[in-house]
């Protein structure tokens, strides 16, 4: 190996030895940082959305694609509806859930133990009634006023959709008693086919326009949906409640439906999520929400939703941010994964630093010493043999000198420090001068 080559690796060597605690206690301090942020979140996560063909089910799908595209696998539970999410989220079977304004009760707990990533949109309170069967009630076949429906066989839905109960408490507005009413409690697919086949005469759910049964239902003969004339009033009464329009013609503008403008109460659903879930994932879910639910639709205007406006539960931060802010500059640049494990651990790599940066003054001197111990460690032995020429025999001492000086001329040191090594050699050659003036004066 050239010599050149054999110097600077050498000199490479004592400076990774010297440098050693220096790196160790480095690695040592990020290792506990990221074990403690823990930046990166779990590759898989669970999303309680609804019943097949809903609105819920719809967006849990767009969810899974978006989030698939950064490697986190999103799983579906399928439910009755917000009333269940709300329940599997209290329980902790899922990390989020769909859950629609105004349907339940928060408690302290709640708060403290679950958090909104913002209202996504409105689900309008679709009560769609047969014509004919709405003859009973006013001559016009046509109901404008929940007073109207007594009489009349109604389905609100399963106790895990949350619209039995919202249901409720409109009809207690309208001094309506529910045992007055001829209800049933199907879930959506068999109350949609049973509401078709003449079983029963108005059906009700909440769900946002892009349901393929709110689709289906507003394009089918003899089936009218109920105008809320009195949607203002009833936003007035209960915060949750929006007061929407379907404008004429916004289904099928050639065919023109619906016939006229129709007014609705909506209450906005947000997406919940247990406030454990990885602040990564909200992130994602979070940014998710702004381009699937950031378009305008039938109610909304571009950039509406998802908003932080009308929640009945703490916004979390990561979603707040996401809201009203653009993608990060790193994610923009960056996999999400590496934008996101620097966002996560700068701070603390620049406290790390900044604790660092006192302690790599030792590095150089350590260094030093460990290149000059090579060297002076002989001088110990060199002035033990100078001291012995007074009292010893020089003719041995010369031996041992010169053993040590055959083993001084083995010791590499980097070229910097050759001065150092060549002033050994000198001292050396000074007591050997010195031990034969003392053997000739003995002759």
């Amino acid at each position: 190996m050239p010599k050149t080559i054999r110097y600077t690796l050498l000199s490479l060597r004592d400076l990774v030895v010297s440098a050693g605690p220096f790196i160790l206690l480095a690695v040592t301090l990020l290792a506990l940082a990221y074990w403690w942020l823990d930046p990166n979140p779990p590759k898989r996560v669970t999303l309680a959305t609804g019943p097949a063909q809903s609105a819920y089910d719809e967006f849990g799908k767009r969810y899974a694609k978006a989030l698939a595209a950064e490697g986190i696998e999103v799983v579906l539970h399928p439910s009755e509806g917000s009333a269940a999410n709300l329940k599997l989220l209290r329980e902790g079977k899922v990390d989020l859930g769909f859950v629609q304004g105004g349907s339940n009760d928060y408690s302290e707990e709640d708060e403290e133990k679950l958090a909104s990533l913002g209202s996504l949109f409105v689900e309008p309170v679709w009560l769609f009634y047969r014509e004919e069967s709405a003859r009973q009630a006013t001559p016009t076949g046509t109901l404008s006023a929940l007073t109207q429906l007594q009489g009349l066989r109604i389905n609100v839905g399963t106790p895990g959709s949350g619209v039995p109960r919202l249901m409720n408490r409109l009809f207690e507005s309208n001094h309506i008693d529910p045992a007055s009413l001829r209800l049933s409690r199907l879930a959506q697919t068999p109350a949609t086919v049973a509401f078709l086949g003449g079983e029963l005469d108005a059906i009700v759910f909440a769900s946002a326009p892009e349901s393929l049964m709110v689709q289906m239902l507003l394009q089918t003969p003899g089936v009218k949906l109920m105008n809320f004339a009195q949607s203002e009033a009833y936003s007035r009464r209960f915060s949750f409640l929006s007061p929407v329009r379907l404008p004429r013609g916004m289904v099928d503008l050639a065919g023109n439906v619906p016939p006229e403008d129709v007014r609705l109460v909506a209450p906005t659903t947000a997406l919940i999520t247990r406030t454990t879930t990885h602040p990564a994932l909200l992130q994602l879910f979070a940014q998710a929400g702004n381009q699937i639910h950031g378009k305008a639709g039938w109610f909304k205007h571009a950039r509406e939703y998802p908003n932080i406006e009308n929640n009945e539960l703490p916004i979390a931060k990561e979603a707040e941010r996401a809201i009203k802010n653009d993608s990060p500059l790193l994610q923009r640049y960056l996999p999400f994964w590496v934008a996101n494990l620097i966002e996560r651990m700068w701070l603390v790599m620049g406290i790390i630093i900044a604790v660092l940066l006192p302690l790599s003054r030792i590095v150089p001197p350590l260094y030093a010493f460990r290149v000059r111990s090579r060297i002076f460690r002989w001088y110990g032995q060199l002035r033990s043999i100078e001291v012995r020429s007074e009292t010893e025999d020089c003719g041995a001492l010369l031996r041992e000198l010169n053993q040590l000086d055959s083993r001084v001329e083995k010791v590499s040191v980097p070229l910097s420090y050759t001065d150092e090594l060549y002033a050994l050699r000198n001292n050396i050659h000074l007591v050997r001068k010195k031990l034969l003036r003392a053997e000739t004066a003995t002759d």
